[in-house]
């Protein structure tokens, strides 16, 4: 990053734009950021969330922590749902901070898939997949089982057809339930190796049904989901999200830049709001794949017909050299905006940014959480940094 910048570096972040049913204040959104910080009773979130929430507003567009469309679909500890009553409830203490502090609010429909365990599981079945598999690493499972806090991950079982129809409903019930609880519109995870990504990719994706084998076939799930949303709720209140390579638990495709133009392609011509794509980066790519997905991301972009929303390590100068190049329609930020609720503001002046402290990203109370100081209420900048990444 320049160590001198005028506030016209960054003008292409703050021009608004249209997103499906709503219009956004600018173009630097919140990524959707895990904390484990839900109750582990019934999943469910608290005046301390919409405290959060609330606090980065200022975003023009927040996507929620990844939530879970049915007990079967968690896979960490302390995350929570949106498919009882009691989790709308949570959740509209959430939209209504946001919505009275002017933002805007997607939440982000989650299945984790097999990158889950027995403990989360109903009735501590086996977690499921598109075929079966044991996802590398440990599942994160906190005090819910007596070794925590991470353990191995099972063998997921191979999801049978009554199973993908089930999954499909659970789709739909989500989604209604979060615009019940009063969101903008929903994000589809399809990415980051979780339950959709592991029907895309052939590492994990072993089927010898319509679900598996070519990549028309592996992409069947994606768009029968979408589809199945647009059955209830309008198309410009649905986004997606998409990761060509890498994810958690080891998975990987074969030829990525063909199976996830294919898959952008198929999201085409649907009035969705967004699509949303993460290039490799530090976070979740291995060192050999970085530095090579912009080919990939900028095949999807071509492929897709709606506004293009990128992700993955961004500084605000390579942000907004992206939209002002037409490469990308906006840009989502992640950890800079768990240390700087007021993020679009420290963009606009260059500065400073607070350092996030790495101990508290994810479970515990309000400390790195809702502590960390805004540009108003600032009393030292001795743990703040002239660069965010």
């Amino acid at each position: 990053m320049n160590d001198v910048l005028t506030k016209t570096d960054h003008a292409a972040l703050f021009q608004p734009l249209p997103l499906g049913d709503i219009e956004v204040k600018n173009r630097i959104f919140m990524a959707p950021l895990t904390r484990s910080r839900s109750l582990a009773d019934g999943h469910l979130q608290t005046p301390l969330h919409a405290l959060y929430y609330a606090q980065r507003a200022s975003a023009g567009l927040i996507i929620s922590e990844a939530t879970q469309i049915s007990q079967q679909g968690q896979g960490y500890a302390w995350t929570p749902g949106i498919y009882t009553e009691a989790q709308v409830q949570s959740w509209q203490l959430v939209t209504d901070a946001v919505h009275n502090a002017g933002g805007r609010i997607f939440n982000q429909l989650w299945h984790v898939g097999g990158v889950s365990h027995s403990v989360f599981q109903p009735g501590q079945q086996a977690p499921v997949s598109a075929s079966a598999w044991t996802p590398q690493g440990m599942a994160f499972v906190g005090d819910y089982h007596p070794d925590g806090p991470t353990v191995p991950h099972p063998e997921a079982r191979e999801m049978t057809k009554a199973d993908i129809q089930q999954l499909i409903k659970d789709y739909q019930h989500a989604a209604l339930m979060a615009l019940k609880a009063g969101f903008d519109g929903v994000e589809f995870h399809a990415a980051n190796g979780y339950l959709i990504d592991q029907f895309l990719r052939d590492s994990v994706n072993k089927r010898t049904d319509e679900y598996g084998g070519s990549v028309a076939n592996r992409i069947r799930l994606l768009t029968e989901v979408v589809d199945a949303l647009l059955q209830v709720m309008p198309a410009g209140k649905i986004g997606v999200r998409l990761t060509p390579i890498d994810g958690v638990g080891g998975s990987y495709d074969s030829d990525p830049a063909t199976l996830y133009t294919a898959a952008a392609k198929a999201l085409a011509g649907k009035g969705l709001a967004y699509l949303h794509v993460v290039r490799p980066n530090s976070h979740v790519s291995s060192e050999k794949n970085l530095g090579t997905g912009e080919a990939i991301v900028q095949q999807m972009r071509a492929a897709f017909d709606g506004p293009f929303i990128i992700n993955g390590e961004f500084s605000p100068e390579e942000a907004a050299e992206w939209i002002a190049a037409g490469k990308a329609d906006a840009v989502s930020f992640g950890r800079p905006f768990v240390a700087n609720p007021d993020l679009p503001a420290r963009i606009a002046q260059n500065g400073p940014y607070n350092q996030g402290d790495r101990a508290t990203f994810f479970g515990g109370d309000h400390r790195g959480y809702t502590d960390y100081p805004s540009l108003v209420h600032s009393t030292s900048h001795s743990q703040q940094h002239s660069a965010v990444r």
